[in-house]
């Protein structure tokens, strides 16, 4: 039997400390700011109370809590692979492998990796510029695993072909990529 799922509020207001612990996060930030088919205006984010914001900025809210929550279980005495959450799944649209030529994915990136190394320079962009449909990075000791891959919805029983970046994180191990890769 699976628990209730919980509405917690306006994500701008919610303290990720107070977030019961879970082994997983799901999240989809918004997509019009970074699909094809919208303004491209990308992950901006307001900043010392800038007026430009996007929807998708909201991509940063979500990273900011996960932070909060991973904190209060190391703060808890919790160590490596035992912190909460441990893997987080993130979805989107293609169209941000290349909005704002690239560095939109890029960013997504790196603030995934800095939820567990905080101290990490941005990750690199690929050289020729585009990113790949499918991917990983690790941490080379193995602490951590990020794999990304587009799927197509028309193979996942939905009758229309929808392409979505799925995004899974493994806080604590090498498992993003065996989730994302084998059947």
């Amino acid at each position: 039997r699976f628990p209730k799922m919980k509405h917690l509020g306006d994500i701008s207001k919610v303290n990720g400390a107070d977030i019961e612990p879970v082994d997983i996060i799901t999240f989809g930030s918004p997509c019009q700011d970074l699909s094809v088919a919208g303004k491209r205006a990308g992950l901006k984010h307001e900043a010392n109370g800038d007026e430009e914001t996007t929807r998708s900025g909201l991509f940063m809210e979500q990273i900011r809590i996960v932070k909060e929550m991973r904190k209060k279980e190391v703060e808890n005495g919790r160590t490596a692979e035992l912190v909460r959450p441990r893997w987080m799944v993130w979805e989107n649209v293609p169209g941000a492998f290349s909005s704002n030529g690239g560095k939109d994915f890029q960013a997504v990136l790196t603030e995934i990796v800095r939820i567990v190394e905080p101290e990490c320079a941005d990750v690199p962009m690929p050289k020729d510029g585009k990113w790949s449909k499918a991917g990983c990075l690790y941490d080379e000791l193995g602490r951590w695993s990020v794999a990304w891959r587009v799927h197509d919805a028309q193979f996942w029983g939905v009758p229309q072909r929808r392409k979505r970046i799925a995004l899974v994180a493994d806080f604590g191990g090498m498992c993003a990529p065996e989730v994302l890769f084998e059947r």
